[in-house]
């Protein structure tokens, strides 16, 4: 039955814990250990069944409980030390952003991701992305940095993975209870609900907007599951990457359109934007809609203004996970929107149209980000280079590598992912710059300092509690599959808190190959059963629904698990989350990671496990590329690529037996007198000193502010002072360059007399380009030169700028020298582009003329 009328009930709480619902108002709890102690305190049974949400808790304890507890002024105490904590971390002015580049009020940084992970207790993430945006907000909150998050508010999330009897995953979507969650519905002046509206085919559809604070930082999210809109429009919000693709395009309708204006209707008006992944790239266009309404802008003016300060991110190593978007889909979304860009259909679609992409010819959001952002950056220095060899066809005629996207390496939150007693080493021995600069070497060359004794039992205390809770995760496992009574008593003995442990947990995808170590099965057995040396594994992970492939590989492993012979040695644990992955980083000894190089992207869980001091043993591509040294963990293989997939997964199976074989095992089961394993606890010490300083999201974080946000800031606001002035001026001479490009041309090259030189020599380079309409000054002369390949073609090259020295009949003479710094054969040429005091990048603009 439907009701007649609703109400909210709030939990009563006596009044001295009314603090208790300001504390859990701000996600600030879920990275103070003291915090989290308090609200485990309150009732810790409560606490694991409402799976560490505090609100839902508040209202499920009974209220003699909670008068009770009023009453325990040591509870009392606790409960005042965390709120002078609270309000001591939100109001400290004496941040690193402030200290460097000043205070700012209100938010000037806008960060946009289809997820965000922060929380279990708010379940609107699957994976990777998510985790790594929440936990760019955590930095930003630490750091200072002035950035107002925009995301979306699912009503069932990501689903929820369970198996059934024969081990093929299924799928539940229990709907979240907004209300029972640790965020607020934001109101007008009124008191009633503050929506914006975006326009759909024949319809608008309402957004409501919620917030959630995360320390210093506000997230906005968006829900469009209000009566104001048909069932339908109700959905759009319902599920993460659910739907099919007219659900997607209202989604990335909603996130980006509508996210602008909510910040608008919040009286938020950032100047920069990060788009994290191309589902936001809509926004880039609204931008462009608001300056032109607001500031009677051309397209092309608000083009240039806007596109100064956009930032967009890529994930993706593989051109099939970029949305795309077929014509029929964009001219019925957008058939109205584009004339209010002033510019036809065709141009809009222009803005990011693909060809022959795996998806077919559509709108690419991947390619419309780029074409309107300043910079692009993938999140490792391995993708980066991948991400300029996939775009190349983007800029035609310039070389790969500078093809304008660079790369920032991710990180992690490392206070979210620490286990509590490491948090204690560290305090004791590391002091308090761990956390409040943990991207200082200097604070962690301190780790050398912590005592092995103490290290390595803190580990084990970590491993035994893994091992615990796997043990009670399979057997309420068994018990919802109707497992046999044998086999949930049976459960109680799996895994050994003293054996080896090998951790796999990660989003299941094919290339991420979670079976390459069962790819021997006789040869693991050897591995695994070894009465001397026993060794386990604990695998985790969910498939997207529709993958059947990735689903299949879960089947398998539970396959492998039910072998007598292994069925104590490997545990399969349904339902990853940040739970489950915090119990495993902290409590597993090898995190292993064994993607098909170069597709994983950057990969974030090696480093939550590193943090931890669990060494990782993967293959070098991600981030493991950059952190991989000799004696913090173990690479597979050197770096190979292979055409031949199955010779592919032959060898590093191979390599990987071989690694624990004569490795890995050994290493952590050479004991000394006083019964440690001195070589390994040396090994987790260099990995926490060499990788923790560097792949934390403080450090990524900066990278950002330093890079991006500040010099875009200030790009915005120089084209914006005197009404828009240089952006307007920018504008009308991108025209007349576009206009008069094609009729330029190199008339001469002189390069001095003979082709012979020595290491050392130098040469001058004159060059006569026929500018035509154009000024000397607007155009930017470079010599390209350096190593012939046997191809014929220039590799490790190097870029010297020509100065324009005369001008004559329309006509610029350029010059420079060039230095010779090796030997072997080398070859030059020279090229022309645009060049304006205000171009970020004249590279974006694909204008570019070769000699």
């Amino acid at each position: 039955m439907k009701p007649i009328r609703n109400f909210v009930v709030v939990p009563r709480l006596p009044e001295k814990l009314k603090r208790l619902k300001d504390i859990a108002s701000n996600l600030w709890w879920c990275w103070n250990p003291e915090a989290l102690q308090l609200f485990r305190r309150l009732d810790p049974l409560e606490w694991e069944h409402t799976y560490h949400n505090p609100i839902k808790m508040f209202g499920n304890i009974p209220q003699e409980a909670l008068e009770e507890k009023a009453r325990d002024e040591g509870f009392i105490a606790q409960l005042n030390r965390v709120w002078e904590s609270l309000n001591e971390y939100t109001e400290n002015e004496q941040t690193w952003f402030a200290k460097k580049y000043g205070r700012s009020e209100k938010p000037i940084i806008a960060y946009f991701s289809a997820e965000f992970g922060i929380a279990e207790s708010i379940p609107i993430y699957s994976g990777g992305l998510g985790m790594l945006a929440g936990d760019h907000l955590k930095s930003a909150s630490d750091l200072g940095v002035p950035l107002v998050g925009v995301g979306m508010l699912y009503r069932v999330g990501y689903f929820q993975q369970y198996l059934n009897a024969g081990g093929w995953q299924q799928e539940k979507y229990p709907a979240n209870d907004f209300f029972n969650m640790p965020i607020s519905m934001i109101r007008d002046e009124k008191g009633a609900p503050l929506t914006v509206t975006v326009q759909l085919p024949n319809r608008q559809v309402y957004i409501q907007l919620w917030r959630i604070e995360v320390g210093r930082v506000t997230l906005i999210v968006l829900d469009t599951d209000t009566p104001m809109n048909s069932p339908q429009d109700r959905r759009i919000t319902g599920e993460l990457y659910g739907g099919d693709i007219e659900t997607r395009i209202q989604q990335e309708i909603v996130l980006g359109i509508g996210g602008l204006r909510a910040l608008h209707a919040m009286n938020f008006h950032p100047i920069v934007y990060h788009m994290n992944e191309g589902h936001s790239a809509f926004l880039a266009l609204e931008r462009i809609r608001v300056a032109m309404e607001r500031h009677q802008m051309t397209f092309h003016e608000g083009l240039e203004l806007t596109r100064s300060s956009n930032l967009f991110t890529t994930h993706t190593p593989v051109p099939a996970g970029i949305d795309v978007f077929n014509r029929d889909l964009m001219e019925r979304y957008f058939g109205n929107y584009a004339p209010r860009l002033g510019i036809s259909m065709q141009e809009f679609l222009d803005i990011g149209w693909a060809n022959n992409t795996p998806k077919g010819d559509g709108f690419s959001m991947a390619v419309c980000a780029l074409n309107l952002s300043a910079h692009a950056n993938g999140v490792s220095k391995l993708h980066g280079k991948v991400s300029r060899e996939m775009w190349r066809d983007l800029y035609p005629h310039l070389p790969a590598e500078e093809v304008p996207i660079s790369s920032i390496t991710n990180g992690v939150h490392i206070r979210s992912y620490i286990s509590q007693e490491l948090s204690q080493l560290f305090d004791r021995y590391l002091g308090p710059n761990w956390i409040q600069a943990p991207e200082d070497q200097s604070v962690w060359k301190h780790i050398a300092t912590i005592p092995s004794e103490e290290l390595w039992r803190t580990h084990e205390r970590r491993r035994e509690r893994l091992v615990a809770f796997s043990r009670t995760r399979l057997i309420s496992q068994l018990k919802q599959r109707g497992a046999p009574p044998s086999d949930i008593a049976a459960a109680g003995e799996v895994l050994h808190p003293e054996a080896l442990t090998i951790g796999f947990a990660r989003r299941f995808a094919t290339y991420k190959r979670a079976t390459l170590l069962f790819k021997d099965v006789e040869r693991l057995v050897k591995i695994l059963c070894n009465k001397d040396r026993p060794v386990q594994i604990i695998v985790a992970g969910k498939a997207h629904p529709k993958d059947e492939p990735a689903k299949q590989f879960i089947k398998d492993i539970i396959a492998f698990s039910r072998d007598s012979r292994l069925r104590r040695h490997v545990v399969f644990i349904e339902n990853y989350d940040v739970v489950v992955a915090r119990y495993l980083v902290q409590g597993v000894d090898v995190w292993l990671n064994n993607p098909r190089r170069p597709l994983e992207a950057s990969g974030t869980s090696g480093m939550k496990a590193a943090a931890n001091g669990v060494l990782n043993l993967s293959v070098l591509d991600g981030w493991w590329d950059e952190g991989y040294m000799p004696g913090n963990g173990w690479a597979i293989g050197h770096g190979e690529e292979y055409k031949d997939q199955v010779y592919q997964d032959e060898v590093e199976a191979n390599a990987l037996y071989e690694l624990l074989e004569k490795d890995v095992v050994p290493v952590f089961y050479e004991r000394g007198h006083d019964g440690l394993p001195r070589r390994w606890i040396e090994m987790m010490k260099q990995s926490m000193n060499q990788l923790a300083p560097v792949f934390n999201t403080n450090r990524m974080v900066a990278e950002y502010a330093d890079r991006y946000y500040v010099t875009g800031g200030e790009r915005y606001k120089a084209l914006s002072a005197d009404d828009r002035k240089r952006a307007r001026e920018l504008a009308g001479w991108l025209r007349h360059v576009k206009s008069t490009w094609c009729n330029l041309r190199f008339e001469n090259i002189e390069t001095g007399e003979g082709c012979d030189h020595k290491v050392g020599d130098e040469i001058e380079i004159r060059a006569r380009l026929f500018l035509d309409q154009l000024k000397p000054t607007d155009v930017q002369v470079e010599v390209y030169y350096g190593p012939i390949g046997l191809d014929d073609r220039i590799y490790s090259s190097k870029l010297v700028k020509l100065e324009p020295k005369e001008v004559r009949d329309g006509r610029g003479t350029y010059s420079g020298k060039i230095k010779f710094d090796s030997s072997g054969k080398l070859g030059m040429t020279v090229r022309a582009m645009p060049y304006h005091p205000d171009l970020v990048n004249p590279i974006v603009y694909r204008l570019m003329l070769w000699a």
